[in-house]
């Protein structure tokens, strides 16, 4: 392979467009100046139709993480009981998170690869009405399962008083979002997935109930303030020192949203989905997740007679395509690709004629070209509709 030839397709970072990079290029700007404030004025109504809010969007300097870290604390005090549905491993981040502040929470195991069940949620709630806060995930990246937010913030507010916050870090950007209309109370993302920036960024938005509860919750917090960013947007600043070069980037991610449309943003990572599970059924690959749960944004394969990890060597050494691995308990067992943010149906097409490849080389037995033949027929599927 070349050496400096990458090809990045696991489920975050993702591979960043051209004029993105060139637009984080730009030499540096004094973090206080007009220059940044009129930066900020730009991006603030831009991120509010990627949310599906009418509420500022804030924008915090660190991971996704830290994002799902402001979410607890700001929310929520020790002594506190929440409800943490949890589909993988980032649903268990939520738990770690909530028990390192001693949260007392009550915890939904679903099992990987399923989606959340709203009927289970009810249940549940109205046997623990003393519960504040559910925290659920959008997309679960480890599984790649996308759950039913909206069902599942009904179901909340049909049945509890909680507020409904929830992860969609490894989705927003790629998929339908309506925070306000869907009742979720706080919706959090990061940079480095759909948003097609590098690591370093955190976007999160509260509903004025969450608000409410944020405003008069005791739990001590400082860089990870959620008033503090809310009240220097307002100015057009941040709290502390911004990513200034990821702002750039972002303005242009917005022009590159807005050029393509939502939807049609929407429509392309549906049909990168239905294209990678159409080549793999072909291939005979089992996927981990049923279609009705399946993420438009990452897919994990679950192979039953060939080794995950033996598979992305060899199309790592091969080609430098790089696929994600299982995690926690499915670390070896599965192997997942991201098809998200900057990337399109050929870029689907390459990956999977790349792993058709890497199959014949650890010698599954398949025939070449079926997979791709798969895809490229829903992809032309798609055109005649």
């Amino acid at each position: 392979m070349i050496a400096d030839q990458k090809l990045l397709r696991i489920p975050g970072p993702s591979p960043i467009p051209p004029s993105i990079q060139q637009a984080m290029s730009k030499p540096m700007i004094g973090h206080r100046g007009q220059e940044t404030k009129e930066l900020l004025q730009r991006i603030k109504p831009k991120l509010k139709p990627v949310f599906g809010t009418e509420q500022d969007v804030l924008i915090i300097a660190g991971s996704g993480t830290s994002g799902l870290e402001a979410a607890v604390v700001n929310t929520v005090k020790p002594g506190d009981d929440v409800f943490v549905i949890v589909t993988g491993a980032f649903g268990d981040r939520f738990v770690k998170i909530c028990e390192a502040y001693e949260i007392k929470v009550h915890r939904l195991d679903v099992d990987w690869g399923k989606a959340a069940s709203p009927e289970v949620i009810k249940d549940y709630l109205n046997e623990h009405p003393e519960i504040k806060v559910v925290f659920t995930t959008y997309c679960e990246t480890s599984t790649g399962v996308l759950n039913p937010v909206q069902k599942i913030a009904k179901t909340v507010h049909q049945h509890s008083e909680a507020l409904v916050v929830v992860d969609g870090v490894s989705c927003i950007g790629a998929v339908e979002a309506k925070m306000d209309e869907w009742g979720i109370d706080v919706l959090v993302t990061g940079s480095q997935k759909a948003m097609m920036l590098p690591p370093g960024l955190t976007f999160i938005a509260a509903s004025d109930r969450a608000w409410k509860v944020i405003e008069e919750n005791e739990q001590a917090r400082f860089y990870l303030d959620l008033r503090k960013y809310r009240d220097n947007l307002v100015k057009d600043s941040t709290p502390f020192t911004p990513g200034v070069s990821l702002l750039f980037g972002l303005e242009q991610v917005f022009h590159l949203m807005e050029e393509e449309g939502l939807q049609q943003v929407s429509k392309r990572h549906k049909l990168m989905m239905n294209m990678t599970r159409a080549a793999f059924r072909k291939l005979n690959i089992p996927l981990l997740t049923s279609d009705e749960a399946a993420s438009p944004t990452v897919t994990a394969i679950s192979p039953a007679d060939f080794q995950a990890e033996q598979l992305r060597k060899v199309v790592n050494t091969e080609f430098g395509l790089s696929i994600a691995g299982g995690q926690q308990h499915l670390k070896g067992q599965i192997f997942r690709i991201g098809h998200m943010g900057y990337c399109s149906p050929a870029d689907v097409l390459q990956i999977i004629s790349t792993i058709e490849i890497g199959l014949k080389k650890i010698n599954k037995c398949i025939e070449l070209g079926q997979g791709t033949q798969a895809a490229q027929e829903i992809y032309l599927l798609q055109e005649d509709e």
